[in-house]
């Protein structure tokens, strides 16, 4: 179902560039209380969860990151106060290598990998079996949400989800890296994961997983490498099994799983989006009937800054998510 958005944004951010880019340069989140605690996978490796927890057995909302980003990203810290003042809980995934420690294998997280989230839930409620959960996913988190939501079906007991500036179909969204201004993203965040490659191929010598390190050193060297096509053809599509990088976007994609979905899911998109084109947005005909599509004009990437006065930016995803979630939560047992 397609649903009109209010979103209006702020006049001192009237280009997707500064919506996308203002929150990152200038937001100052305060902290917020977190508890982490680190659960060992099932194949031997660790997540490190932060949770902004409270007394009592309130609802949680377990939220996932973007590329390169963590529980420290300022829209995740942003929405877990939001959160708290709600008297909802919220567990904050950090994906693989992003929670300041790396991982002890040569894996990380790409944007089809759904088995953390799957076990972070199952651990969840094998603990708390009757809690509301929700989760929310941004950016490449909101990939893995969406595919996984699709992958798992009725297998979830969640009351509902939300997905952010999804790159829905990932062919796309790397082509769109490849042109204009957005290619200034593409730099930064390419020479981020190949900094970490390099870094943590050196970590896992220093620890003494050397079969690990090795697999890293296998990849080759990455200095040419300037587009995603050429870093998943390189990276991710030898470290996970992929034919090439064109059939880890096949796989992963999450456009081609919204019409399994059965969770209640909103999906927020805005039109002017740096890092896709409106190409990657779906039709009616692929939406389930628990899937909501709002798409904003503007916004940018995770921006959604609205508010007339430069000195108090308003974050519209702060006041939208909750308000979906109450909107669900209402229709469970009272907590």
């Amino acid at each position: 179902m397609l649903i009109t958005s209010n979103f209006k944004p702020a006049w001192w951010l009237n280009n997707p560039h500064l919506q996308t880019l203002y929150p990152n340069l200038y937001r100052k989140v305060s902290p917020i209380p977190l508890n982490r605690e680190r659960l060992i996978t099932p194949d031997g490796d660790f997540i490190d969860i932060d949770g902004c927890k409270k007394n009592g057995q309130q609802p949680i909302v377990i939220l996932l990151h973007g590329l390169t980003g963590s529980s420290q990203s300022g829209y995740i810290k942003g929405l877990q106060h939001r959160l708290a003042k709600q008297n909802l809980r919220s567990i904050a995934l950090n994906f693989r290598g992003c929670s300041g420690e790396y991982n002890h294998s040569s894996r990380c997280y790409h944007s089809g990998e759904t088995g953390d989230i799957d076990f972070l839930y199952r651990t969840l409620r094998e603990r708390e079996p009757d809690t509301p959960i929700a989760v929310i996913g941004f950016s490449l988190g909101g990939n893995v949400l969406l595919k996984w939501l699709g992958e798992q079906n009725d297998n979830l007991d969640l009351f509902a989800a939300a997905a952010v500036s999804v790159p829905l179909v990932l062919g796309v969204c790397a082509n769109k890296l490849d042109t204009g201004f957005s290619k200034v993203y593409r730099k930064n965040l390419l020479t981020e994961l190949k900094d970490y490659i390099h870094l943590k191929r050196d970590y896992l010598q220093q620890i003494g997983h050397h079969k690990e390190a090795e697999i890293l050193a296998n990849i080759g060297d990455l200095t040419s490498v300037n587009s995603f096509w050429q870093y998943d053809q390189q990276v991710i599509a030898t470290l996970y099994d992929f034919a090439s990088a064109e059939d880890y976007y096949q796989q992963s994609s999450s456009r081609q799983f919204l019409r399994a979905i059965t969770t209640p899911t909103l999906i927020i998109q805005a039109q002017d989006d740096p890092f896709m084109t409106p190409d990657v947005l779906p039709t009616i005909d692929e939406l389930s009937p628990t899937v909501q599509l709002e798409v904003t004009p503007a916004g940018g990437h995770v921006g959604f800054i609205s508010g007339n006065n430069p000195l108090k930016p308003q974050y519209w995803l702060e006041q939208r998510l909750p308000e979906f979630l109450q909107q669900h939560l209402s229709s469970t047992k009272d907590f």
